[in-house]
């Protein structure tokens, strides 16, 4: 019998059928270690261990690869706030989410992938939306992705550009040339850490490292993508714009 997904793309169940055989690609967005590790990590995370555990029960070969957000907003302000290492605070409360999923025996992830480990793919990303007109360098030397650019944004939340009025649900930012624009990088303050790139210190947007990882894992189109409903919007809609319009693969993923 064939497996049938829903699948919140379409919104409507489908037969689960793999770009390449009995290889299925799997990528689910990973923890932010700034804080303990709650229930709801719990939830997700036990959920997308049974996908895994039950496609391979079903004689699927599966690549689980889940990303680290290991710089992020929280983890400098807990940074600032503590006076601790920014990479202090990932391993600590990285290790700590490591031996929760032990205890609950989720132990299906192939790859652990941190972001900062990624820099020059993410970086080769943002040059390449800016070349093909879909990203923008504000003059503090900050990049964002220009979401007129992409007709389909909303596709996967059914969020339409047009709805947004700045201040509901999306950040007011006086650089960006629409509210809905998002950040691919992010202008170094001081004392926050940075990396160098084409348009001055900064460090990654938090959508951007996903679509660095994957791609570079999987390539321009994958078979699963999972997370915590959250994330619909922004997040997955903005990962699919960038996806899609850097290497012009439409779908970015198949199954959401």
């Amino acid at each position: 019998m064939a497996i049938r997904v829903y699948n919140s793309l379409t919104r409507r169940k489908e037969e689960f059928v793999p770009l390449h055989g009995k290889r299925v690609t799997m990528f689910v967005c990973g923890l932010t270690p700034q804080d303990q590790t709650h229930m709801g990590h719990a939830k997700t995370y036990v959920a997308f261990d049974v996908v895994a555990r039950f496609l391979r029960h079903k004689g699927y070969r599966v690549f689980y690869l889940q990303n680290v957000t290991d710089i992020e907003d929280r983890i400098i302000e807990k940074m600032q706030s503590t006076g601790r290492d920014w990479k202090d605070i990932v391993s600590q409360y990285f290790g700590e989410y490591l031996d929760v999923m032990d205890r609950l025996h989720c132990n299906s992830v192939n790859v652990y992938a941190f972001a900062t480990d990624y820099i020059d793919e993410i970086l080769e990303q943002i040059q390449g939306l800016i070349q093909r007109g879909h990203a923008y360098v504000t003059d503090d030397g900050s990049v964002y992705f220009d979401t007129t650019t992409y007709s389909d944004w909303g596709k996967l939340s059914g969020q339409k550009i047009e709805a947004l009025r700045p201040g509901a649900r999306v950040i007011v930012y006086e650089r960006k040339w629409h509210p809905a624009d998002f950040a691919l990088w992010k202008a170094q303050k001081p004392g926050e850490p940075a990396w160098d790139s084409p348009w001055g210190k900064g460090r990654p947007g938090w959508h951007i490292e996903d679509t660095a990882i994957s791609i570079r894992h999987f390539g321009s189109q994958y078979d699963l993508h999972g997370s915590a409903t959250e994330h619909l919007f922004p997040h997955h809609e903005a990962e699919i714009a960038q996806a899609e319009s850097y290497t012009g693969v439409v779908p970015f993923v198949r199954y959401w």
